[in-house]
């Protein structure tokens, strides 16, 4: 009842400094029927600061710009929602045709690269590394970097440590058996797996370039929440990243139209993939 009562006393002026401001940090447009979504997500920060309400929230990023608290609110807005080998049709055409493809490529060099975009808590960047250790590529100088806005959710996913209801999401028990130890009443997943992977805190909307080349990306159901515009940009960098070749990824209601002269489409099995021209 009280986070019902935070959410309906939103005034109308700070429901739309909130958009203005996750839009301005964070490039994430919120329709103005989002009132159930600002209920869930602030009231923790509410009741962490002592504060009253939503509204008194907003006050008090009006008038001292916490940088720290303004940061809070728009992490708590970021969708975060993954798990393991979530689109199972992708992580098929990796194996069965760019991993053949990439290992008689760079058979004399062994080195591949590999960035899990809005990566979250982690699962998609270490399924990804799992995935080549079971294809035998142990032994190659593998690099796979997990970006996200969030430092918070990061933070979760360099230790490495998830809950059985995570675990129990996508992951085959083979995996679990093989990667994992109990720890506590959670699941540890193994140094081997957690040393090909690394993680920074990157905003998709700078420019991206820098971090490339790689060979594949992954850039799945983020895409949704940008603006066209936004959009446009986030692929035009993505794709200056991406080896000639390389694949991009997106999450099944994303597409790169209207940008053919970068990507090409291509079905590989069930899946959609995105080659760089």
């Amino acid at each position: 009842m009280e986070s019902q009562t935070i959410a309906s006393e939103i005034h109308s002026d700070n429901y739309r400094f909130l958009q203005q401001h996750v839009y301005s940090q964070a490039g994430i447009v919120l329709e103005d029927d989002k009132h159930y979504l600002f209920e869930s997500r602030l009231t923790p920060i509410v009741r962490q600061l002592g504060l009253g309400s939503i509204n008194d929230l907003c006050a008090l990023l009006r008038a001292t710009c916490e940088p720290e608290v303004g940061r809070q609110v728009v992490e708590a807005m970021t969708t975060n929602e993954t798990y393991f080998f979530r689109d199972p049709a992708h992580y098929d055409a990796i194996r069965t045709v760019l991993l053949p493809r990439l290992k008689e490529e760079r058979r004399d060099l062994k080195k591949l690269r590999f960035w899990s975009a809005a990566a979250s808590t982690g699962q998609e960047a270490y399924s990804l590394a799992m995935l080549l250790l079971q294809e035998g590529l142990g032994d190659w100088n593998i690099d796979v970097l997990g970006t996200d806005f969030s430092s918070q959710v990061l933070e979760r996913a360099r230790s490495g440590k998830y809950q059985q209801i995570e675990v129990n999401r996508g992951l085959p028990a083979a995996l679990l058996v093989k990667y994992f130890r109990r720890s506590g009443v959670d699941w540890q997943l193994s140094d081997t797996v957690r040393r090909m992977v690394h993680f920074e805190t990157i905003d998709l909307r700078k420019s991206m370039r820098a971090l490339g080349p790689f060979d594949l990306v992954f850039c799945r159901n983020v895409m949704i929440y940008f603006d066209a515009d936004t959009k446009k940009n986030i692929l035009r960098e993505l794709h200056g990243t991406l080896f000639r070749g390389g694949w991009l990824l997106l999450g099944g209601v994303e597409t790169a139209f209207g940008v053919e002269e970068w990507f090409e489409r291509q079905a590989v099995g069930n899946a959609i993939v995105y080659v760089a021209r």
